[in-house]
């Protein structure tokens, strides 16, 4: 074997145990008890503070190239997630140029990330307004689903579908059996919110109210069930939504639904008035909310946990004037999601399994990554070594993020990553200062 890791912890098919990971040419090939020792050419001995666990896999990153690297781009984005213990990401669609709602778009886009990054890559394609017939080329290159704004997004670029628009393309993906992916945000609703400007909070908060996410899931939810459609709704905020999904479950709607860090980490409670770090759509909520988004991952309402990484430069977040109106929307995440997550699943009694279920094994279910995601035979052999009970004040300006911006700036958090792997290549550690460009290019069923 090229290396072998023996770990007196580590997350595997059967929650934790103590064990030896063999791997050779990039696949694990071999998982043995602690009893049982692996001969290779190099033995990683893990402490007994530290755990093995699979490289995450998260699949809702904006990176955002090409069109505006200066607000992430593939080598920074991909050098941040590896550090945060991330060993795959899928791109959204928007906020590059061009967005990826064409195949030449996609082209565009892997030629851009080709050399630069540190991780493995998929891609999400777009479904937007006119652009319906490109949705099965850009299946058949690979892309991983698709995703729409039932609102403005944002950018001008990617316009939000109408609700005969949604319908059609839902229609059509069945037919070829792709995802939709939703920003499941209703258009009217927020229309006739409270305008958002200035630097009060609240004032943000009531212009995305709870009503709005729990109306386009409602929408959502109803086409998938007529047209027997794969949906997921991302970013989940509205616990409201909760009781309709589970309810949809339960009756075989093909629906999942993610979460993300800062949603289970902040409450609107404690977020100061001009922080516009925090601010994201739809929005961090009150306490109680978040209290009830924890208990829909711990019941299986709730499916995963992604960073939704939105990043942006530091005069698009407005800290100066600190005006939530203006002030780009986004959380800057990727680095610091499992710590983040650990941070606050160890105060409320969930295990290291826990949130490695929700953070590898299900967003790799999620995106159809058989090979990742998880510390079996036959997978790809990513790996990160997780300190557990270490803790570390975030610092953004030390972050590998592009741009120094982040909710997380001056936070405690438990759990520091001291080691990442890649197909059984070490890509982060104390004496990797540049890893190199060992990642590739995902399509939905194989490398590209």
């Amino acid at each position: 074997m090229d290396r072998a890791f023996r770990a007196p912890r580590l997350i595997g098919e059967q929650g934790e145990t103590s064990g030896w990971v063999g791997v050779r040419n990039g696949r694990i090939v071999a998982v043995e008890p602690f009893d049982r020792p692996l001969e290779a050419d190099e033995v990683i001995e893990l402490g007994t503070d530290e755990v093995l666990l699979p490289g995450l896999v998260d699949t809702h990153v904006h990176v955002n190239d090409p069109g505006r690297s200066e607000w992430e781009g593939f080598e920074t984005a991909t050098r941040a997630a590896a550090e945060g213990g991330i060993t795959t990401i899928v791109d959204m669609p928007l906020n590059s140029l061009p967005p990826t709602v064409d195949a030449e778009a996609l082209e565009v886009k892997r030629k851009t990330a080709r050399e630069k990054v540190h991780v493995d890559v998929g891609f999400w394609g777009g479904a937007i307004s006119g652009n319906l017939d490109s949705l099965r080329e850009l299946h058949d290159d690979g892309v991983f689903g698709f995703k729409c704004f039932l609102l403005h997004s944002g950018v001008d670029e990617f316009p939000p579908l109408d609700p005969a628009e949604l319908e059609k393309a839902l229609s059509v993906l069945t037919g070829f059996g792709a995802m939709m992916i939703v920003h499941a945000e209703d258009s009217d609703s927020i229309e006739h919110a409270p305008v958002a400007h200035g630097e009060e909070y609240g004032r943000f908060l009531a212009s995305r109210p709870r009503g709005a996410e729990n109306l386009a899931i409602a929408q959502v939810i109803e086409l998938a069930r007529r047209y027997d459609a794969r949906v997921h709704i991302l970013h989940l905020s509205s616990s409201d939504a909760l009781p309709m999904i589970a309810s949809a479950k339960a009756d075989g709607v093909r629906i999942t639904v993610e979460t993300c860090p800062h949603y289970l980490c902040f409450t609107a409670e404690e977020i100061p008035d001009g922080a516009t770090p925090y601010k994201c759509c739809p929005p961090i909520r009150e306490a109680g909310n978040r209290e009830r988004l924890w208990q829909g991952l711990a019941d299986g309402t709730i499916d995963c946990i992604v960073s939704d990484h939105s990043p942006c430069t530091a005069e698009l977040k407005k800290m100066d004037i600190g005006d939530f109106g203006v002030a780009w929307g986004g959380v800057s995440s990727l680095q610091l999601g499992l710590s983040a997550v650990w941070t606050q699943a160890r105060l409320r009694g969930y295990a290291l399994t826990d949130v490695v279920d929700w953070m590898a094994h299900r967003t790799a279910d999620l995106a159809g990554l058989r090979q990742k995601g998880a510390i079996e035979v036959g997978r790809d052999a990513d790996l990160c070594v997780f300190a557990p009970d270490d803790a570390y004040v975030v610092d953004a300006a030390r972050l590998r993020h592009r741009n120094p911006v982040s909710a997380y700036d001056g936070r405690a958090l438990a759990g520091v990553v001291r080691g990442t792997w890649l197909r059984g290549e070490r890509i982060v550690g104390p004496d990797i200062d540049s890893p190199g460009q060992r990642g590739q290019l995902l399509d939905r069923d194989a490398v590209r």
